[in-house]
Formats: C-alpha cells, sequence, structure tokens
C-alpha cells in the first residue's frame, strides 16, 4: 500500500507540474459557478484509470469549481452506451475513443463539433501530425474530435544488415522487394519478411498500406464500392509477390519471433512491438522454440533494439502510414458550463507533462499525436525504461508515422459503416489467404470479395 501511495504523490507532482508547464497553452474557457461533468474513458485497466484519476484530482485541485467523474467504457460498449445516454438526455461531457467511434458519433450529431474544432484551433492545428487530424475531420476543416494519441505501424527492420548489404532503408515498393528477395535464405533458416497471410485482422492491416500507397480504396467519398479497380489489383499482385518471401505456411503476427531470433530481415508490427524489442523479460515469449518447429530458440539480443529501424511510411504513388488515433471529444451539452469545464480539462490534458504521463500508461501503445512531445526528455524517460532504448531521433522517425496514416474506413471526413463490416467479416483477408495460400487467380478472387462487399451494402 505504501508503494502505491508513493507513486500516487509521485504521479501528481508530475500532474501538477503538467498545469504550470502549460503557459503555451490558450487560456481556458470560464465556467459559471461549480459544475459537475462525466469523462468517460475506453482505459478500463485499473491501473490505468489509477493514474487518470490522479491526473482528474490535480485538476480538480487546481480548479475547485469543476468536479470530474472518471466512468471507464468497454471499448466495444461505447456506441450504445452512447445511444442509451443520448435518449436519456444524459450524455457526458466529454469521452476518450477511437477515430471511428468518434466520426461515427459525430455524423449523428452527438459530439459537439464547433467545440472541438475551436479546441484543435486554439491549440494549433499545426502543431499535430495532419494525418490523425485527418482521421477525426470532417472533409471541410471541421473536426468531429481532437486526436489524442495512438498506434503505428510500419515495418521494422534490421538497419545493421541494410547497411552491410549497401541497400537503402525500406520505404518503396521497389526497396522492399529488393530486400525481401535479398535477404531470403530459407536453407539456413532465414526469411526476407513478414506479412500476413492468414484470414484474419492482422493480414487486413499490413495489406491497407500497401493499397492505399498506390491509391486504391475500398471506397469512394460517396460511398460506392471501387474495389476492384486496376490500383488495388496492382496492390495485391505485389503482396502476393512479397509473400513469396515469407516463412513457410500462411502467417500471422506471431512470426514476429523469427525476427527476434534473428532469423527475418523485416516484419510489419504495430508500435506495441517496442517493449519485446528493448526488455529481455518481455520478448521471453519470443525467444523459444514453442512456436515454431523450425526456431530452436535464442538467447535475448541486448543489441536488436539499437540495430533496428522503423519505417512508417511506404510510398508507391502516394505515402501511407496505418495506425489507429484515440481521440478526446466533447459531446453536445444544453448546460455551456459543462462544454467549457470539458474543454478546460482537455487543455490541462495536453499540457506537457500531465499529456506524457498519460501516454506512458502504455508506451508504444499511446504515441503523442503532437511532434514537440516525441523529443522531449520526460517522455523518452518512461518509468518503464521501454524509450531510452530508442532514444530521441528514433523515437521521432517513428512516431512520423502519424503523419500519413490511413484508412479504408475513413473516406473524405465521412465514416463507411460498410467498411467496419467488411473488416469484421474478415473479406480482404480471405482473398489474400486463397491467393497467397490456395493459388487462387487474382481476378476471380478479387471478383468474388467484390460480390461478398456488394452483398454486405445491399443487406444495409
Amino acid at each position: 500500500m505504501r508503494k502505491i501511495l508513493m507513486g500516487s504523490v509521485m504521479v501528481l507532482m508530475i500532474a501538477s507540474m503538467a498545469f504550470a508547464s502549460g503557459s503555451q497553452e490558450p487560456a481556458p474557457a470560464e465556467t459559471q459557478g461549480p459544475v459537475e461533468i462525466e469523462f468517460w474513458t475506453t482505459q478500463t485497466q485499473s491501473d490505468r484509470l489509477a493514474t487518470i484519476q490522479v491526473l482528474v484530482d490535480t485538476f480538480e485541485a487546481l480548479n475547485p469549481d469543476v468536479t470530474i467523474n472518471v466512468i471507464p467504457v468497454d471499448e466495444n460498449d461505447v456506441s450504445t452506451q452512447v445511444a442509451a445516454a443520448a435518449a436519456a438526455g444524459t450524455l457526458p461531457a466529454m469521452g476518450e475513443f477511437g477515430a471511428e467511434t468518434a466520426v461515427a458519433l459525430g455524423s449523428e450529431g452527438l459530439l459537439d463539433i464547433d467545440a472541438n474544432t475551436s479546441f484543435i484551433q486554439g491549440l494549433g492545428a499545426d502543431r499535430f501530425y495532419q494525418g490523425a487530424l485527418r482521421m477525426v475531420g470532417d472533409g471541410s476543416g471541421s473536426y468531429y474530435a481532437v486526436p489524442f494519441h495512438g498506434w503505428i505501424q510500419g515495418i521494422w527492420y534490421r538497419a545493421d544488415w541494410f547497411e552491410e548489404a549497401g541497400l537503402q532503408p525500406p520505404r518503396t515498393w521497389d526497396q522492399i522487394l529488393e530486400a525481401a528477395q535479398y535477404f531470403y535464405d530459407p536453407d539456413n533458416n532465414q526469411y526476407g519478411i513478414l506479412v500476413g497471410t492468414t484470414a484474419e485482422a492482422y493480414t487486413e492491416q499490413v495489406f491497407t498500406q500497401f493499397a492505399r500507397s498506390n491509391g486504391a480504396a475500398l471506397f469512394d467519398g460517396d460511398g460506392n464500392l471501387v474495389f476492384n479497380s486496376p490500383e488495388m489489383r496492382e496492390a495485391i499482385e505485389y503482396y502476393a509477390e512479397l509473400a513469396q518471401y515469407n516463412p513457410p505456411g500462411p502467417q500471422t503476427w506471431r512470426a514476429r519471433d523469427y525476427y527476434l531470433q534473428g532469423k527475418m530481415a523485416m516484419f510489419f508490427y504495430s508500435t506495441y512491438i517496442m517493449d519485446d524489442l528493448a526488455i529481455e523479460d518481455v520478448a521471453a515469449g519470443s525467444l523459444t522454440s514453442d512456436n515454431f518447429s523450425d526456431l530452436q530458440g535464442a538467447a535475448f539480443d541486448p543489441q536488436l533494439v539499437e540495430n533496428t529501424r522503423l519505417s512508417p511510411t511506404i510510398t508507391h504513388t502516394q505515402d501511407a502510414g496505418y495506425g489507429v488515433i484515440v481521440s478526446l471529444a466533447a459531446f453536445q451539452q444544453d448546460d455551456p458550463a459543462k462544454t467549457a469545464a470539458a474543454s478546460r480539462f482537455m487543455r490541462y490534458l495536453f499540457t506537457p507533462n500531465a499529456y506524457i504521463t498519460y501516454l506512458h500508461m502504455a508506451p508504444g501503445g499511446m504515441n503523442p499525436v503532437l511532434p514537440e512531445i516525441a523529443s522531449n526528455p520526460r517522455f523518452l524517460n518512461d518509468p518503464s525504461g521501454v524509450y531510452s532504448n530508442y532514444g530521441a531521433e528514433k523515437l521521432e522517425e517513428i512516431t512520423s508515422g502519424l503523419a500519413n496514416i490511413e484508412s479504408f474506413g475513413i473516406v473524405d471526413g465521412h465514416r463507411i459503416e460498410a467498411a467496419s463490416v467488411i473488416f469484421e467479416r474478415q473479406i480482404i483477408p480471405q482473398m489474400l489467404y486463397a491467393i497467397t495460400q490456395e493459388g487462387a487467380d487474382i481476378d476471380q478472387a478479387m471478383a468474388e470479395a467484390e460480390a461478398q462487399m456488394q452483398d454486405v451494402l445491399d443487406s444495409m
């Protein structure tokens, strides 16, 4: 208990510093008299809720006219809970949830778009990674919500191998394919790359980045299905070729074990891999022979994190990244004092030390949407010691992927509901599995996938 209390006091001190260090932020909106608001968050883990409560307690101490009740809500239940609250006239003042959820709620008129847009403008739209802003924009200069944090996917690669081979970092289609071919040596149990080829979410996440880098999409801005296009076919054909340099058999994220055991040159993964690369205890599950019969297990390589770099953006006809943005949003309220209080709390959460305290709840999983934070010395000093293994230059390179993140589900500021259903039904990864593992004809597989997508549209 004493350790918990001391930890809370330390976070409280840090959070107090946060408010003091926020002089660069716009002046907060004023409230009129005491006001009580609810903050819904999808951070439901007890340790994260404890940190959030310390930040809330600190904010309340500095703002005695505002009381904030923290309500944890499972991410999968947000839309249902919001609908129930709207029907009862009890919407929270603000919430934290994924960008796609924010766009959906904003499109239904449940979020205060004016307040959220004003907040971004007051903080400075140019301070955000622009890809993160696009994920919550309505396409016309307004914003359904405020980007808060996110994770990035990209190609993690052995920079030392690339340098020794005289190869360029894997950023373009040509560079990626050249490296995959060069390092593919199955006779010595070494593989060029890991891309998903099983019928699951990981496969679609990896493929989305390639498709978007070629300008391919599922829908246009009017919601019309445009899947079966030359751009999409080219991306599928390239992906199938790249998959030849995978470890054998249908593969998923688990094959990261090859990389951690020194048997792979490149692999796609989110920033959640950062602690596996840096900390021996976390990496242990990938250093055994339990998951793959052709891996003998290996000792932890303390130099691997130093020798690893991330290419967060893929380029072909355009730049494309992939990631997930979690946003903060003010809801529509009848009482302007609640909106003002929510805005004030949101500004507090963006003051440097409060923001960093929040992000440190999940190193690698919560990355800043403000580039300036990635180089902040305190951000580099997370309690788990993950970031200190990377350094400022690498962290800035990693978080820069938020500048170009793309999605099949948000087009021109509109959330395409059918894209979520298509994702849930695994139509794209099933198609890629058939092509890469069963030898299906690309044109036929695309036609079948398109027919399934049309069925989804017809049923909605």
